[in-house]
Parts: C-alpha cells; sequence; structure tokens
C-alpha cells in the first residue's frame, strides 16, 4: 500500500519521529514523508512512534492507498527532499 504520513511534534522529540519515520518511507517535505509499505511495516512504525510521540501534545496522520492509480503527485515550487524518488 501508499502511505503519506504527516506529522505535528514537540521540538524535544521531532528529530526521534523523523529519524524512526525515515526507516520506512522517504522524506518529502518538513513533517511529510511517503512511500510503499506492507501491512506489517505500518503497524511496526505505528509501535515505534507509540513509545516516542505524547498523545496529548503530538499529532500523526496517517494516509493509506491501496493504489496509486487514480493518483496525481504535482509539485508547486522548490522540490524538498526525496529527489530521487518519483511517483
Amino acid at each position: 500500500m501508499f502511505v503519506i504520513l504527516v506529522y505535528d511534534i514537540g521540538e524535544k522529540r521531532v528529530g526521534k519521529v523523523l529519524k524512526r519515520c525515515r526507516k520506512y518511507l522517504h522524506w518529502v517535505q518538513n513533517s511529510v514523508l511517503e512511500g510503499e509499505l506492507t501491512e506489517a511495516q505500518l503497524e511496526k512504525l505505528k509501535i515505534e512512534l507509540a513509545h516516542i510521540i505524547r498523545p496529548a501534545e503530538d499529532s500523526v496522520i496517517i494516509y493509506r492507498f491501496r493504489s496509486m492509480r487514480y493518483a496525481d503527485r504535482e509539485i508547486m515550487g522548490l522540490q524538498k527532499g526525496g529527489q530521487d524518488f518519483i511517483l
């Protein structure tokens, strides 16, 4: 499945969250990562993030797509991160 992960994390934990997410996904832009994952990989990532974030202060949103068949990606302005990752 294709996943887009967006986060808003407290300053002290943001580095840890980014490092953990980059094990599984490609960094696209500040606080945004994307990539193909299996269900097992996604579950493992969620468990790892649950040990880092503070639910009362932090937010992680995960968008799942079964297929990218009908998706289109458009970049306006500066392309950040993941330049070698093209859909």
